[in-house]
């Protein structure tokens, strides 16, 4: 299982914070750190999806935000870690194990993610845990992203380079 840390550590992200992990993996990707052209990489791409990432950490905190575990929210979840798992995962790895590790990673992210902010974050030691989860999710997104190891270049890079 050694190489596939990065992967459950993005799908947990993903879990907690999926916009994060989006963000994440737009970063990975600006620094050559994800596999295959398939994450554009352009600072028009990372800025849209950090300002997306810091949306869904504000509007996690309002009275109508759903739980992270009904259907859609938990399937984009899981969608994003496994995507995410496999992307990471490193060049000498199986990447469908890393999307494994992605979605293992995205389950137990949401799960214990809400077991520890409990039911109701609508309070203001809710809003407390809230803000706590975010500086998880952030921290956890830039360690996962520093230790991925580079990917190798392949000849195909022409979706990096337009999208840079």
């Amino acid at each position: 299982m050694q190489g596939y840390a990065t992967s459950f550590g993005l799908g947990f992200v993903a879990g907690m914070r999926n916009m994060t992990a989006c963000a994440a993996l737009a970063w990975a990707a600006s620094e050559g750190r994800t596999r295959g052209n398939l994450i554009p990489a352009g600072p028009g791409v990372r800025m849209l999806a950090t300002g997306a990432a810091i949306a869904e950490m504000a509007g996690d905190k309002m009275p109508f935000a759903p739980d992270r575990r009904v259907p859609p929210s938990f399937a984009f979840r899981i969608a994003v870690g496994a995507f995410g798992g496999w992307a990471l995962a490193v060049h000498r790895s199986s990447p469908e194990i890393g999307a494994l590790a992605g979605v293992g990673g995205a389950v137990a992210g949401t799960l214990l993610g809400r077991a520890a902010r409990g039911p109701n974050s609508r309070t203001g030691r809710g809003r407390t845990k809230g803000l706590v989860e975010d500086a998880i999710a952030v921290g956890l997104a830039v360690l996962v992203i520093s230790s991925s190891e580079r990917q190798p270049q392949t000849s195909d890079s022409t979706f990096r380079s337009l999208s840079t």
